[in-house]
Protein backbone atom coordinates (compact mmCIF):
# COMPACT_ATOMS: atom_id res chain seq x y z
CA UNK A 1 0.00 0.00 0.00
CA UNK A 2 1.35 3.40 -0.98
CA UNK A 3 0.57 6.23 1.41
CA UNK A 4 2.12 9.66 0.73
CA UNK A 5 3.93 10.80 3.87
CA UNK A 6 5.53 14.18 4.52
CA UNK A 7 8.39 13.64 6.97
CA UNK A 8 8.92 17.40 7.28
CA UNK A 9 5.32 18.13 8.28
CA UNK A 10 4.32 19.09 11.83
CA UNK A 11 1.56 16.48 11.61
CA UNK A 12 2.76 13.22 13.24
CA UNK A 13 3.31 10.34 10.81
CA UNK A 14 0.73 8.11 12.50
CA UNK A 15 -1.91 10.83 12.02
CA UNK A 16 -1.00 11.12 8.32
CA UNK A 17 -1.43 7.34 7.92
CA UNK A 18 -4.68 7.32 9.90
CA UNK A 19 -6.08 10.28 7.91
CA UNK A 20 -5.28 8.64 4.56
CA UNK A 21 -6.89 5.34 5.57
CA UNK A 22 -9.91 7.10 7.08
CA UNK A 23 -10.59 9.00 3.83
CA UNK A 24 -10.19 5.80 1.84
CA UNK A 25 -12.66 3.92 4.07
CA UNK A 26 -15.26 6.70 4.15
CA UNK A 27 -15.07 7.21 0.39
CA UNK A 28 -15.47 3.48 -0.31
CA UNK A 29 -12.03 3.10 -1.86
CA UNK A 30 -11.35 0.54 0.87
CA UNK A 31 -14.65 -1.41 1.07
CA UNK A 32 -15.87 -3.42 4.07
CA UNK A 33 -14.00 -6.63 4.86
CA UNK A 34 -10.84 -5.38 3.11
CA UNK A 35 -7.84 -6.72 4.99
CA UNK A 36 -5.31 -3.98 5.74
CA UNK A 37 -1.61 -4.78 5.48
CA UNK A 38 -0.02 -6.21 8.61
CA UNK A 39 1.49 -3.45 10.72
CA UNK A 40 4.97 -4.91 10.31
CA UNK A 41 4.64 -5.06 6.51
CA UNK A 42 3.13 -1.56 6.16
CA UNK A 43 5.81 -0.11 8.41
CA UNK A 44 8.47 -1.70 6.18
CA UNK A 45 6.79 -0.41 3.00
CA UNK A 46 6.51 3.14 4.36
CA UNK A 47 9.88 3.23 6.07
CA UNK A 48 8.43 4.00 9.52
CA UNK A 49 8.43 2.40 12.93
CA UNK A 50 5.93 -0.43 13.43
CA UNK A 51 4.51 1.43 16.46
CA UNK A 52 3.59 4.31 14.17
CA UNK A 53 1.35 2.05 12.09
CA UNK A 54 -0.13 0.38 15.18
CA UNK A 55 -1.06 3.80 16.58
CA UNK A 56 -2.82 4.70 13.33
CA UNK A 57 -4.75 1.40 13.37
CA UNK A 58 -5.69 1.94 17.03
CA UNK A 59 -7.28 5.32 16.28
CA UNK A 60 -9.28 3.83 13.41
CA UNK A 61 -10.41 0.93 15.59
CA UNK A 62 -11.45 3.27 18.40
CA UNK A 63 -13.62 5.16 15.90
CA UNK A 64 -15.28 1.95 14.66
CA UNK A 65 -13.77 2.03 11.17
CA UNK A 66 -11.68 -1.17 11.45
CA UNK A 67 -11.55 -4.24 13.69
CA UNK A 68 -8.88 -6.82 14.54
CA UNK A 69 -9.28 -10.58 14.27
CA UNK A 70 -6.93 -12.52 16.48
CA UNK A 71 -4.25 -14.16 14.33
CA UNK A 72 -5.86 -12.97 11.11
CA UNK A 73 -5.29 -9.23 10.78
CA UNK A 74 -7.09 -5.88 10.64
CA UNK A 75 -10.22 -5.50 8.52
CA UNK A 76 -12.36 -2.60 7.34
CA UNK A 77 -15.82 -2.35 8.93
CA UNK A 78 -18.97 -1.30 7.06
CA UNK A 79 -19.59 2.46 7.23
CA UNK A 80 -23.05 3.28 8.52
CA UNK A 81 -24.01 6.92 7.93
CA UNK A 82 -25.64 8.69 10.85
CA UNK A 83 -29.41 8.86 10.38
CA UNK A 84 -30.95 12.26 9.80
CA UNK A 85 -32.91 13.34 12.86
CA UNK A 86 -36.20 14.88 11.79
CA UNK A 87 -36.85 18.36 13.14
CA UNK A 88 -40.03 18.89 15.07
CA UNK A 89 -42.51 21.32 13.57
CA UNK A 90 -46.02 22.54 14.27
CA UNK A 91 -47.29 19.79 11.95
CA UNK A 92 -45.53 17.09 14.01
CA UNK A 93 -46.19 17.92 17.66
CA UNK A 94 -44.11 16.51 20.47
CA UNK A 95 -45.45 13.51 22.41
CA UNK A 96 -47.86 14.48 25.18
CA UNK A 97 -45.38 13.67 27.96
CA UNK A 98 -42.89 16.07 26.31
CA UNK A 99 -45.54 18.79 26.07
CA UNK A 100 -46.23 18.46 29.78
CA UNK A 101 -42.56 18.94 30.53
CA UNK A 102 -42.62 22.28 28.74
CA UNK A 103 -44.89 23.61 31.46
CA UNK A 104 -42.00 23.56 33.93
CA UNK A 105 -40.49 27.02 33.48
CA UNK A 106 -37.09 27.59 35.05
CA UNK A 107 -35.03 30.69 35.52
CA UNK A 108 -31.98 30.40 33.28
CA UNK A 109 -29.11 31.53 35.50
CA UNK A 110 -26.73 31.44 32.52
CA UNK A 111 -28.96 33.45 30.17
CA UNK A 112 -27.26 36.78 30.88
CA UNK A 113 -23.77 35.41 30.22
CA UNK A 114 -24.96 33.63 27.08
CA UNK A 115 -26.42 36.90 25.82
CA UNK A 116 -23.18 38.68 26.73
CA UNK A 117 -21.07 36.25 24.69
CA UNK A 118 -23.49 36.52 21.77
CA UNK A 119 -22.97 40.29 21.86
CA UNK A 120 -19.47 39.74 20.53
CA UNK A 121 -17.66 42.32 22.65
CA UNK A 122 -13.88 41.69 22.63
CA UNK A 123 -13.65 42.09 26.42
CA UNK A 124 -16.99 41.05 28.01
CA UNK A 125 -17.51 41.81 31.71
CA UNK A 126 -20.13 39.91 33.69
CA UNK A 127 -21.64 40.94 37.01
CA UNK A 128 -24.28 38.20 36.68
CA UNK A 129 -22.63 35.25 38.42
CA UNK A 130 -23.55 33.98 41.88
CA UNK A 131 -20.02 33.03 43.00
CA UNK A 132 -16.87 34.80 44.10
CA UNK A 133 -13.72 35.09 41.98
CA UNK A 134 -12.27 31.60 41.52
CA UNK A 135 -9.13 33.21 40.09
CA UNK A 136 -8.16 34.02 43.68
CA UNK A 137 -7.87 30.33 44.50
CA UNK A 138 -4.27 29.01 44.63
CA UNK A 139 -4.71 26.35 41.96
CA UNK A 140 -1.08 25.26 41.83
CA UNK A 141 -0.94 24.80 45.60
CA UNK A 142 -4.14 22.76 45.54
CA UNK A 143 -2.75 20.60 42.70
CA UNK A 144 0.24 19.73 44.88
CA UNK A 145 -2.13 18.87 47.73
CA UNK A 146 -4.05 16.50 45.42
CA UNK A 147 -0.82 14.77 44.44
CA UNK A 148 0.22 14.47 48.09
CA UNK A 149 -3.13 12.95 49.02
CA UNK A 150 -2.92 10.43 46.17
CA UNK A 151 0.59 9.36 47.23
CA UNK A 152 -0.42 9.19 50.89
CA UNK A 153 -3.82 7.50 50.66
CA UNK A 154 -3.47 5.52 47.42
CA UNK A 155 -6.66 3.55 46.62
CA UNK A 156 -8.43 4.78 49.77
CA UNK A 157 -8.73 8.20 48.13
CA UNK A 158 -10.77 6.66 45.31
CA UNK A 159 -13.20 4.57 47.37
CA UNK A 160 -16.74 5.65 48.28
CA UNK A 161 -15.59 6.46 51.79
CA UNK A 162 -17.69 7.13 54.88
CA UNK A 163 -21.40 7.76 54.45
CA UNK A 164 -21.29 10.94 56.52
CA UNK A 165 -18.23 12.20 54.67
CA UNK A 166 -14.51 12.09 55.38
CA UNK A 167 -14.18 12.21 59.17
CA UNK A 168 -11.15 14.56 59.37
CA UNK A 169 -12.94 17.02 57.04
CA UNK A 170 -16.08 16.93 59.20
CA UNK A 171 -13.94 17.55 62.25
CA UNK A 172 -12.25 20.48 60.51
CA UNK A 173 -15.65 21.94 59.57
CA UNK A 174 -16.78 21.61 63.18
CA UNK A 175 -13.72 23.63 64.29
CA UNK A 176 -14.37 26.31 61.65
CA UNK A 177 -18.02 26.57 62.71
CA UNK A 178 -16.99 26.80 66.38
CA UNK A 179 -14.74 29.75 65.50
CA UNK A 180 -17.86 31.40 64.03
CA UNK A 181 -20.00 30.74 67.11
CA UNK A 182 -21.80 27.56 66.00
CA UNK A 183 -21.03 24.64 68.28
CA UNK A 184 -21.66 21.25 66.72
CA UNK A 185 -20.20 17.74 66.68
CA UNK A 186 -18.64 16.12 63.59
CA UNK A 187 -21.25 13.36 63.86
CA UNK A 188 -23.94 15.97 63.13
CA UNK A 189 -22.26 17.11 59.91
CA UNK A 190 -23.09 15.51 56.56
CA UNK A 191 -20.88 16.28 53.54
CA UNK A 192 -22.81 17.04 50.35
CA UNK A 193 -22.08 17.95 46.72
CA UNK A 194 -22.42 21.67 47.34
CA UNK A 195 -25.21 23.47 49.17
CA UNK A 196 -27.59 22.89 46.24
CA UNK A 197 -27.63 19.17 47.02
CA UNK A 198 -28.02 19.99 50.71
CA UNK A 199 -31.17 22.01 49.96
CA UNK A 200 -32.43 19.21 47.73
CA UNK A 201 -31.89 16.54 50.40
CA UNK A 202 -33.61 18.58 53.12
CA UNK A 203 -36.53 19.29 50.79
CA UNK A 204 -36.99 15.63 49.89
CA UNK A 205 -36.80 14.48 53.49
CA UNK A 206 -39.11 17.13 54.97
CA UNK A 207 -41.70 17.69 52.26
CA UNK A 208 -43.96 15.96 49.80
CA UNK A 209 -45.69 17.31 46.67
CA UNK A 210 -48.16 20.17 47.27
CA UNK A 211 -46.63 20.99 50.67
CA UNK A 212 -46.08 24.70 51.25
CA UNK A 213 -42.65 26.32 51.66
CA UNK A 214 -42.25 29.84 53.01
CA UNK A 215 -39.36 31.76 51.44
CA UNK A 216 -38.15 35.33 51.34
CA UNK A 217 -39.44 37.12 48.26
CA UNK A 218 -37.11 37.70 46.42
CA UNK A 219 -34.77 34.77 47.08
CA UNK A 220 -32.18 32.44 45.51
CA UNK A 221 -33.57 31.66 42.04
CA UNK A 222 -32.37 28.06 41.92
CA UNK A 223 -34.09 27.31 45.23
CA UNK A 224 -37.33 28.53 43.65
CA UNK A 225 -36.72 26.28 40.64
CA UNK A 226 -35.92 23.32 42.89
CA UNK A 227 -39.04 23.71 45.03
CA UNK A 228 -41.23 24.03 41.94
CA UNK A 229 -39.65 21.00 40.30
CA UNK A 230 -40.37 18.92 43.39
CA UNK A 231 -44.00 19.99 43.29
CA UNK A 232 -44.07 22.28 46.33
CA UNK A 233 -46.19 25.40 46.67
CA UNK A 234 -44.16 28.52 47.42
CA UNK A 235 -45.39 31.42 49.54
CA UNK A 236 -43.30 34.57 49.83
CA UNK A 237 -42.42 36.79 52.78
CA UNK A 238 -41.40 40.36 51.91
CA UNK A 239 -37.84 41.56 52.56
CA UNK A 240 -36.67 44.99 53.72
CA UNK A 241 -33.35 46.45 54.84
CA UNK A 242 -33.36 44.19 57.91
CA UNK A 243 -34.03 40.99 56.01
CA UNK A 244 -37.19 38.89 56.17
CA UNK A 245 -40.16 40.84 57.58
CA UNK A 246 -40.71 38.36 60.40
CA UNK A 247 -43.53 40.44 61.85
CA UNK A 248 -45.64 39.22 58.91
CA UNK A 249 -44.68 35.58 59.46
CA UNK A 250 -47.20 34.46 62.09
CA UNK A 251 -50.20 35.36 59.94
CA UNK A 252 -48.71 33.34 57.06
CA UNK A 253 -48.04 30.40 59.38
CA UNK A 254 -51.66 30.42 60.52
CA UNK A 255 -53.03 30.84 57.01
CA UNK A 256 -50.88 28.38 55.03
CA UNK A 257 -49.60 25.79 57.56
CA UNK A 258 -46.23 25.46 55.78
CA UNK A 259 -43.97 22.45 56.21
CA UNK A 260 -40.70 24.40 55.83
CA UNK A 261 -39.24 27.91 56.13
CA UNK A 262 -36.30 28.47 53.78
CA UNK A 263 -34.18 31.51 54.59
CA UNK A 264 -30.85 33.16 53.77
CA UNK A 265 -30.32 35.29 56.90
CA UNK A 266 -26.75 36.44 56.15
CA UNK A 267 -26.00 38.62 53.10
CA UNK A 268 -29.15 37.47 51.43
CA UNK A 269 -29.21 36.50 47.77
CA UNK A 270 -30.06 38.72 45.92
CA UNK A 271 -30.62 41.70 48.23
CA UNK A 272 -27.43 41.49 50.34
CA UNK A 273 -29.37 42.24 53.55
CA UNK A 274 -28.84 40.61 56.95
CA UNK A 275 -31.66 39.48 59.22
CA UNK A 276 -31.61 41.60 62.38
CA UNK A 277 -30.87 40.02 65.75
CA UNK A 278 -34.38 40.61 67.07
CA UNK A 279 -35.95 39.08 63.96
CA UNK A 280 -33.70 36.02 64.23
CA UNK A 281 -34.96 35.27 67.72
CA UNK A 282 -38.56 35.96 66.71
CA UNK A 283 -38.19 33.58 63.75
CA UNK A 284 -36.84 30.79 65.96
CA UNK A 285 -39.67 31.31 68.46
CA UNK A 286 -42.42 31.27 65.80
CA UNK A 287 -41.00 28.21 64.06
CA UNK A 288 -41.02 26.33 67.36
CA UNK A 289 -44.52 27.53 68.24
CA UNK A 290 -45.97 26.33 64.92
CA UNK A 291 -43.74 23.24 64.62
CA UNK A 292 -42.14 24.26 61.31
CA UNK A 293 -38.50 23.40 60.52
CA UNK A 294 -36.15 26.13 59.32
CA UNK A 295 -33.68 25.51 56.50
CA UNK A 296 -30.88 28.06 56.98
CA UNK A 297 -28.79 28.67 53.85
CA UNK A 298 -25.55 30.34 54.99
CA UNK A 299 -23.74 30.40 51.65
CA UNK A 300 -21.44 33.41 52.33
CA UNK A 301 -22.17 34.28 55.94
CA UNK A 302 -18.49 34.62 56.84
CA UNK A 303 -17.78 37.25 54.13
CA UNK A 304 -18.37 40.31 56.34
CA UNK A 305 -16.62 43.60 55.59
CA UNK A 306 -17.98 45.81 58.36
CA UNK A 307 -20.39 45.80 61.31
CA UNK A 308 -20.96 43.10 63.89
CA UNK A 309 -21.31 39.38 63.16
CA UNK A 310 -24.83 38.08 63.70
CA UNK A 311 -25.28 34.62 65.26
CA UNK A 312 -26.47 31.92 62.88
CA UNK A 313 -30.01 30.70 63.39
CA UNK A 314 -28.56 27.27 64.13
CA UNK A 315 -26.50 28.67 67.01
CA UNK A 316 -29.73 30.13 68.48
CA UNK A 317 -31.59 26.86 67.95
CA UNK A 318 -32.83 25.47 71.30
CA UNK A 319 -32.81 21.93 69.93
CA UNK A 320 -33.37 20.51 66.46
CA UNK A 321 -35.54 23.25 64.93
CA UNK A 322 -32.95 24.45 62.38
CA UNK A 323 -31.15 22.58 59.60
CA UNK A 324 -28.04 24.51 58.58
CA UNK A 325 -26.45 24.27 55.13
CA UNK A 326 -23.31 25.89 53.77
CA UNK A 327 -20.71 25.38 51.06
CA UNK A 328 -17.07 25.81 50.11
CA UNK A 329 -18.02 26.30 46.45
CA UNK A 330 -18.79 30.03 46.69
CA UNK A 331 -15.67 30.87 48.71
CA UNK A 332 -13.10 28.59 47.04
CA UNK A 333 -13.87 26.94 43.71
CA UNK A 334 -17.37 26.12 42.37
CA UNK A 335 -16.05 22.93 40.76
CA UNK A 336 -15.06 21.49 44.15
CA UNK A 337 -18.77 20.79 44.81
CA UNK A 338 -18.32 20.34 48.55
CA UNK A 339 -20.98 21.60 50.91
CA UNK A 340 -22.41 20.33 54.17
CA UNK A 341 -25.47 20.01 56.37
CA UNK A 342 -25.58 20.43 60.15
CA UNK A 343 -28.61 18.70 61.68
CA UNK A 344 -29.55 17.21 65.05
CA UNK A 345 -31.94 14.43 65.93
CA UNK A 346 -33.69 11.78 63.81
CA UNK A 347 -33.71 14.03 60.75
CA UNK A 348 -29.96 13.52 60.42
CA UNK A 349 -30.34 9.79 59.75
CA UNK A 350 -33.06 10.51 57.18
CA UNK A 351 -30.79 12.99 55.42
CA UNK A 352 -27.92 10.49 55.56
CA UNK A 353 -30.00 7.70 54.04
CA UNK A 354 -31.41 9.92 51.31
CA UNK A 355 -27.93 11.17 50.48
CA UNK A 356 -26.77 7.56 50.03
CA UNK A 357 -29.70 6.84 47.69
CA UNK A 358 -29.11 10.08 45.82
CA UNK A 359 -25.46 9.67 44.82
CA UNK A 360 -23.82 7.12 47.17
CA UNK A 361 -21.03 9.52 48.12
CA UNK A 362 -19.39 12.88 47.50
CA UNK A 363 -15.95 12.56 45.90
CA UNK A 364 -13.62 11.13 48.54
CA UNK A 365 -10.55 12.41 46.75
CA UNK A 366 -11.80 16.01 46.78
CA UNK A 367 -12.86 15.70 50.43
CA UNK A 368 -9.43 14.44 51.46
CA UNK A 369 -7.66 17.11 49.43
CA UNK A 370 -9.88 19.84 50.85
CA UNK A 371 -9.18 18.59 54.37
CA UNK A 372 -5.43 18.56 53.72
CA UNK A 373 -5.56 22.06 52.27
CA UNK A 374 -8.13 23.78 54.45
CA UNK A 375 -6.87 23.69 58.02
CA UNK A 376 -8.64 26.09 60.39
CA UNK A 377 -5.70 28.49 60.34
CA UNK A 378 -5.35 28.42 56.57
CA UNK A 379 -9.09 28.86 56.10
CA UNK A 380 -9.14 31.92 58.37
CA UNK A 381 -6.15 33.36 56.50
CA UNK A 382 -7.82 32.74 53.13
CA UNK A 383 -11.08 34.20 54.44
CA UNK A 384 -9.34 37.33 55.76
CA UNK A 385 -7.50 37.85 52.48
CA UNK A 386 -10.65 37.30 50.41
CA UNK A 387 -12.64 39.68 52.60
CA UNK A 388 -10.05 42.41 52.07
CA UNK A 389 -10.07 41.89 48.29
CA UNK A 390 -13.87 41.75 48.02
CA UNK A 391 -14.35 44.78 50.25
CA UNK A 392 -12.05 46.76 47.94
CA UNK A 393 -14.11 45.59 44.98
CA UNK A 394 -17.39 46.47 46.71
CA UNK A 395 -16.11 49.97 47.42
CA UNK A 396 -14.90 50.30 43.82
CA UNK A 397 -18.34 49.34 42.50
CA UNK A 398 -20.13 51.71 44.87
CA UNK A 399 -17.82 54.53 43.76
CA UNK A 400 -18.25 53.66 40.08
CA UNK A 401 -22.04 53.56 40.43
CA UNK A 402 -21.97 57.05 41.92
CA UNK A 403 -19.91 58.39 39.02
CA UNK A 404 -21.25 56.51 36.00
CA UNK A 405 -24.92 55.62 36.59
CA UNK A 406 -27.65 58.22 36.15
CA UNK A 407 -29.75 59.70 38.92
CA UNK A 408 -32.89 57.87 39.91
CA UNK A 409 -31.23 54.60 40.88
CA UNK A 410 -31.39 53.39 44.49
CA UNK A 411 -29.57 50.75 46.54
CA UNK A 412 -28.20 49.99 49.98
CA UNK A 413 -24.49 49.33 50.42
CA UNK A 414 -24.11 45.71 51.60
CA UNK A 415 -21.96 45.03 54.67
CA UNK A 416 -20.75 41.73 53.28
CA UNK A 417 -21.47 38.98 50.78
CA UNK A 418 -21.21 39.22 47.00
CA UNK A 419 -24.02 41.40 45.66
CA UNK A 420 -25.37 44.92 45.23
CA UNK A 421 -29.15 44.94 44.72
CA UNK A 422 -29.90 48.00 42.63
CA UNK A 423 -33.24 49.51 41.64
CA UNK A 424 -33.41 51.20 38.24
CA UNK A 425 -35.02 54.59 37.62
CA UNK A 426 -38.78 54.59 37.23
CA UNK A 427 -40.32 53.00 34.13
CA UNK A 428 -37.10 51.19 33.18
CA UNK A 429 -37.09 47.40 32.80
CA UNK A 430 -34.08 45.23 33.64
CA UNK A 431 -35.09 42.72 30.97
CA UNK A 432 -35.19 45.46 28.32
CA UNK A 433 -31.88 46.85 29.57
CA UNK A 434 -30.01 43.53 29.50
CA UNK A 435 -29.63 43.07 25.70
CA UNK A 436 -28.56 46.71 25.36
CA UNK A 437 -26.00 46.26 28.14
CA UNK A 438 -24.71 43.03 26.59
CA UNK A 439 -24.06 44.83 23.32
CA UNK A 440 -22.05 47.34 25.36
CA UNK A 441 -20.10 44.37 26.79
CA UNK A 442 -21.52 44.03 30.32
CA UNK A 443 -24.07 41.66 31.89
CA UNK A 444 -26.05 41.52 35.15
CA UNK A 445 -28.75 39.34 36.69
CA UNK A 446 -32.28 40.75 36.10
CA UNK A 447 -34.33 40.99 39.28
CA UNK A 448 -37.50 39.19 38.20
CA UNK A 449 -35.77 35.77 38.23
CA UNK A 450 -35.44 36.02 42.03
CA UNK A 451 -39.15 36.59 42.67
CA UNK A 452 -41.66 33.80 43.12
CA UNK A 453 -44.01 35.03 40.40
CA UNK A 454 -41.17 35.61 37.94
CA UNK A 455 -42.65 39.00 37.07
CA UNK A 456 -42.06 41.27 40.05
CA UNK A 457 -38.68 42.94 40.31
CA UNK A 458 -38.59 44.14 36.68
CA UNK A 459 -36.91 47.33 37.85
CA UNK A 460 -34.21 45.57 39.93
CA UNK A 461 -30.80 44.17 38.95
CA UNK A 462 -28.24 42.15 40.90
CA UNK A 463 -24.58 43.07 40.48
CA UNK A 464 -21.81 40.75 41.67
CA UNK A 465 -18.86 42.91 42.76
CA UNK A 466 -16.72 40.01 44.05
CA UNK A 467 -16.25 38.22 40.73
CA UNK A 468 -14.31 40.91 38.86
CA UNK A 469 -11.07 42.86 39.45
CA UNK A 470 -11.29 46.58 40.24
CA UNK A 471 -10.34 47.73 36.74
CA UNK A 472 -13.11 45.61 35.17
CA UNK A 473 -15.62 46.85 37.74
CA UNK A 474 -14.86 50.45 36.74
CA UNK A 475 -15.17 49.66 33.03
CA UNK A 476 -18.23 47.45 33.49
CA UNK A 477 -20.22 50.05 35.44
CA UNK A 478 -19.20 52.66 32.89
CA UNK A 479 -20.64 50.43 30.14
CA UNK A 480 -23.80 49.89 32.19
CA UNK A 481 -24.20 53.67 32.48
CA UNK A 482 -23.86 53.97 28.72
CA UNK A 483 -26.52 51.27 28.23
CA UNK A 484 -28.88 53.08 30.60
CA UNK A 485 -28.45 56.35 28.71
CA UNK A 486 -29.12 54.58 25.41
CA UNK A 487 -32.24 53.01 26.86
CA UNK A 488 -33.51 56.36 28.23
CA UNK A 489 -32.97 57.94 24.82
CA UNK A 490 -35.09 55.21 23.19
CA UNK A 491 -37.86 55.79 25.73
CA UNK A 492 -38.15 59.47 24.82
Amino acid sequence: MRIPLDHKSNIPLYQQIESYLRKSILSGTLPAETRLPASRQLARDLGVNRTTVENAYSVLEADGLVFSRMGSGTYVLPVYPLPAIPKNSSDTPWPLWQTNLQRNIFSNSDAADEMLLAGGHPHPISFASGISDSRQFPVEEFRKVLQTVMRRDQIDALEYGERRGYAPLREGIAHILASQGLQTHPENILITAGSQQAIFLASQVLLKPNDIVLVEDPTYSQAIDLFRTLGFQIVGIPVDGQGMQVEKLEKLLQLHHPKLIYTIPNFHNPTGTCLSSARRRELIMLAGKYNVPILEDDFVGDLRYEGHTQPSLKSLDPGGQVIYVSTFSKMLMPGLRVGFIVADGPVYESLLNFKRLSDLATSTLIQRALDAYMTVGRYQTYLHRSSQIFRTRRDAMLDAIGRHLPSGISFEAPKGGLFIWLQLPKLLSANELLPIACKEGVAFAPGNSFFIDGVSGEDWIRLNFASQPVEDIEEGIKRLGSALRRMKTKKK
